[in-house]
């Protein structure tokens, strides 16, 4: 249950408080180990790019951080490579012992890994290309596993479809940035479980490539839905993208009477699915891995076991043994029949 594992990692974090609250300082973006927050000490988040999901993780760091004698300072680095790392040298340049960090570009996080020099750096939510690279002993990953999260798609759309009578399907799809693991991974993933669930999927049209965002969805999937073209749902990357069709839909005067799937469980997202707009989502946990990845940066600085506390989600979904340096937070498929408990 989610409430559960969500639960589980509040409780780790206070479990974790009187052995973590004596860890060495860290420094902010502006260079001194001490914040002017409550004389908490600064806990640097880079992230790629801010969004409704990546808000949602901050406030969950900052939520598990401020317990623990930490403020998270944020850096948005706009999808700038560069800046991603400037921010990592200038906070480490500061003092800081421990950064978290939301890569820009998952096949560039060696650059990172060495920007953030003898300090701990914890990716999290968008794991490296190559995840050896987080074996080494000051880096680790906080994140779900994407193999998982567009396979949960397809296994509803297989079923839908199955009830409906059908085992040939012709789908359009709206991908996230195109190169970034999980724009590949959730692609891949919901044509899979269909194809493992016997239904036979094509494609309506040639994905439209939006960028995770919802005004971009909206307008370039909208001449689709009225070109004449069959198609029988509608696949995205995310909710925002999703939201996108289903307005897109409304602006064309086009009946949702198919399924139109997301990924993610946002508010926006939620409440779509108790109108009946979006069919289902994909529940990604922000507040899990907003937490999770706190606890594991205080636990690489305390020398402990990064999932010291939050056991439960020491899941090794990779097919390969990253135990050490992983904590997995498990996706979880959301429908009208349990949507309330993710509002």
């Amino acid at each position: 249950m989610k409430l559960k594992r969500t639960m589980a990692l509040v409780m780790a974090g206070v479990m974790s408080a009187g052995l973590l609250a004596g860890c060495g300082s860290t420094g902010g973006d502006g260079g001194s180990a001490a914040s002017d927050k409550k004389g908490l000490k600064d806990l640097t988040f880079v992230i790629a790019a801010r969004d409704e999901f990546m808000s949602s993780i901050e406030s969950a760091m900052k939520a598990e951080a401020e317990p623990l004698g930490y403020n998270i300072v944020t850096q948005d680095a706009q999808n700038d490579s560069a800046k991603q790392i400037q921010y990592i040298e200038t906070a480490v340049n500061g003092g800081a012992e421990a950064v978290i960090c939301l890569p820009v570009d998952a096949d560039g996080t060696q650059s990172l890994i060495d920007a953030a020099g003898e300090a701990k750096l914890v990716f999290v939510n968008r794991p490296p290309t190559n995840m050896h690279e987080i074996a080494a002993e000051n880096v680790a990953y906080v994140g779900s596993d994407e193999d998982t999260s567009g396979y949960f798609q397809g296994e509803y759309l297989a079923q839908y479809f199955k009830d409906a009578g059908k085992t040939e399907i012709k789908y359009l799809m709206i991908q996230g940035t195109l190169g970034q693991v999980s724009t590949t991974k959730r692609s891949a993933g919901v044509l899979r479980a269909l194809e493992d669930n016997g239904i036979k999927a094509t494609e309506a049209s040639a994905p439209v490539v939006a960028d995770y965002d919802r005004p971009t969805a909206q307008e370039m999937i909208q001449p689709l839905l009225t070109s004449g073209i069959d198609y029988d749902c509608i696949i995205a990357n995310n909710d925002a993208m999703a939201l996108g069709a289903v307005e897109a839909c409304k602006d064309a005067g086009v009946e949702i009477d198919f399924p139109i799937v997301g990924i993610d469980c946002t508010k926006d997202g939620a409440q779509a699915i108790t109108e009946g707009t979006l069919a289902m989502t994909v529940f990604q946990n922000p507040v899990g891995q907003g937490k999770g990845s706190v606890i594991a940066a205080m636990n690489l600085i305390a020398g402990d076991p990064i999932n010291k506390g939050m056991e439960e989600y020491a899941l090794d979904d990779s097919g390969e043994d990253y135990s050490d340096s992983t904590c997995w937070v498990p996706f979880e498929p959301v429908t009208k029949d349990n949507v309330a408990d993710y509002m």
